[in-house]
């Protein structure tokens, strides 16, 4: 069992603050498992009496019954009821429970929504959910709880959590997190023929399935055909009006801006892929496009592919980007001009990391092989001219140093197990 500690710190955070919390995250990434085995562990190991701690699978036939939004009120409350000790409510797969008429208001109709709400008011009760990302989108969560819900969202597995639960050598783990990533799953599989069918049959029949049916996608051909052209150009910017002319030039596809603008926004909805927009840092202002793209997963980024381009500085881009997203910085891809020589040009930063008035600016490079790559990776750091920490995170140094430039150097698998490493 991986212990996910980070994400445990966080529910007991959150623990009585009168709001629903609501865990989502991409599927199958561990969110049953941490709510159902590990926080459960925690409560009983806290003191908390086992059947105080309500347990409804809406999945599983037991539960079905459940299902019915009225009858789980009702059952909850039985259980609550004239007990002034505190009580716990787990209910996974929240999707499962369907609207049903209002007995009591002829031509209404109530949701789990709406009775979850109730419930919190409870004293003695303190509310936690699961659902399916195809249901439980962080826009239906804001409009449905009407402001009253907690939202932990959960990852697929850090490289710090892989590693701890593969144990053994840390470069050979990293070896294998940068071709399969971090689905929980994975540490059941062995041969390379498991991980990849794994990682393939979940894209394609778990991933690509939610968005079709949540969204109601027409044109698979087009979703399917710009999932491949995100997985090419990880770490590449581009606009919904150039992946549109790629695809109607090099498929004939005759899609529109409109179209490709938003099946964008339901990937990105369901959590598959994360968008990073690029930021003037001397301008202090946004630019409208173009943006990067990167996806919850590497490996799932890989699967897409056949695992046929295993470009590792790109890969090892978008492993550094949802490693900051993780640990809760907002994350842009800066922009910085320079004016040296009379020129008037654009260089880029691959990230301008953020949390409060704290900010470090990274650079992702695999390999500084030569002086004319270590030019081209240091030299819009140098045009930052300001206080904040400039990094270039790379894989062919064996820990961290700082140069003469005040820049510093650190080694991708120390950044990635240590979280205190590059604090600011």
């Amino acid at each position: 069992m991986i212990a996910r500690d980070s994400y445990i710190r966080l529910l007991k955070e959150y623990m009585h603050d009168g709001q629903v919390k609501v865990i989502t995250g991409i599927r199958r990434c561990g969110k049953s498992v941490l709510l159902f085995q590990l926080f459960y562990e925690y409560l009983l190991n806290s003191g908390v009496p086992e059947d105080h701690i309500i347990k409804l699978e809406l999945d599983k036939r037991k539960d079905a019954k459940y299902r019915n939004p009225i009858r789980l009120a009702d059952h909850v409350n039985e259980l609550i009821s004239n007990n002034p000790q505190q009580f716990y409510l787990f209910i996974d797969e929240i999707q499962f429970c369907y609207e049903t008429p209002d007995p009591d208001n002829p031509g209404y109709s109530i949701t789990i929504y709406d009775l979850l709400n109730e419930l919190k008011d409870s004293p003695n009760l303190d509310v936690y959910v699961t659902g399916s990302n195809s249901k439980m989108l962080s826009k239906d969560i804001a409009t449905e709880f009407r402001g009253r819900a907690s939202q932990i969202h959960v990852y697929p597995l850090s490289f710090s959590e892989y590693n701890q639960a593969m144990g053994g050598d840390r470069r050979d783990n990293f070896e294998q997190y940068l071709i399969y990533g971090g689905m929980p799953y994975l540490l059941n599989l062995h041969s390379i023929r498991q991980k990849q069918d794994y990682l393939q049959s979940l894209f394609r029949e778990v991933y690509i399935k939610d968005i079709i049916e949540y969204n109601g996608i027409e044109r698979q051909d087009i979703l399917d055909d710009m999932l491949d052209f995100f997985s090419s150009s990880v770490g590449s910017l581009t606009n919904a009006t150039k992946i549109v002319n790629s695809l109607n030039s090099v498929k004939h596809a005759s899609v529109s801006n409109n179209t490709v603008s938003a099946y964008i926004g339901y990937m990105i909805d369901a959590f598959l892929i994360y968008e990073a927009r690029r930021y003037d840092i001397k301008g202090k202002s946004y630019f409208e496009y173009p943006n990067k793209y990167y996806y919850t997963d590497i490996g799932l980024r890989n699967a897409r592919l056949q695992f046929r381009q295993i470009d590792p500085g790109h890969m090892m881009e978008n492993i550094i980007y949802m490693e900051l997203i993780r640990r809760g910085y907002a994350v842009d891809v800066g922009v910085v001009t320079d004016r040296r020589n009379g020129q008037k040009k654009q260089k880029e930063i691959d990230f301008v990391v953020n949390q409060g008035d704290k900010r470090m600016y990274i650079q992702s490079a695999w390999q500084m092989a030569n002086l004319a790559k270590e030019n081209t990776e240091m030299d819009s750091l140098k045009l930052t001219n300001d206080f904040f920490k400039r990094i270039i995170i790379r894989s062919d140094i064996p820990g961290m140093m700082t140069d003469n430039q005040g820049i510093i150097h650190c080694n991708i698998i120390d950044f990635l197990l240590r979280e205190d490493l590059l604090i600011p």
